[in-house]
């Protein structure tokens, strides 16, 4: 099984729109897909508001997707093409008590695709990219945490536009860097990337 990890550095930088492009563009892994969301105390991660994202025990909780009309994120990656999608919720900082879950759900799937961050501090994944758009200010301290992680860099197209403050690209500076423009968020490169990779991890039998 290969899992692929795909992170971004902000909300609303295209995670989710590059683990849909890939589940269509490499339907032959019979991707399961996780997108995982960590919110404050009863607080949507999303947009700052109480909403049903907050579980009702404000711990963790997941839930199957199983809408295909690609209305949700999660709803998306079926749209795409995925065998199953799961959609993780946990309070912030408490992933770690979804794990025995999440794991379980892994064992059980042909290959996996995330979208997150923080699941690096318990899952080595075979793939982790990176989203970064020079355009969009925030940036997660989760991502700057596991910069140096990245295989390879999804980077938006802004004709050199940069408005981070205090962020240091130096531990990706010698990954590949796939750029794209939106709405394509994945070219025929990164496909072929993540391709050979997973190829390369299944010749070696890990």
């Amino acid at each position: 099984m290969a899992i692929v990890v795909v992170g971004g550095h902000s909300r609303s930088v295209g995670k989710t729109s590059v683990v849909a492009g890939l589940i269509a563009a490499l339907p032959e892994f019979d991707w399961t897909a996780f997108k995982i969301t960590q919110y404050g105390h009863g607080i949507c991660s999303q947009n700052g508001e109480s909403c049903h994202c907050a579980t009702d025990d404000h711990s963790w909780a997941i839930s199957e997707e199983k809408d295909r009309a690609g209305d949700s994120d999660t709803s998306r990656f079926l749209a795409a093409g995925a065998a199953r999608a799961w959609w993780v919720r946990t309070e912030q900082g408490r992933l770690a008590e979804a794990l025995p879950t999440i794991r379980r759900k892994l064992a059980e799937s042909e290959n996996a695709i995330l979208e997150s961050n923080s699941i690096l501090k318990f899952v080595k994944p075979d793939l982790y990219l990176t989203v970064l758009d020079p355009a969009t200010a925030d940036f997660k301290r989760s991502a700057q945490e596991f910069l140096d992680r990245a295989d390879a860099v999804v980077l938006h197209d802004t004709n050199g536009e940069q408005v981070w403050s205090g962020v240091s690209l130096k531990p990706v500076v010698t990954r590949p860097t796939f750029h794209m423009r939106p709405p394509d968020y994945v070219t025929g490169d990164l496909v072929n990337f993540v391709r050979n990779s997973l190829e390369v991890h299944d010749h070696r039998g890990h």
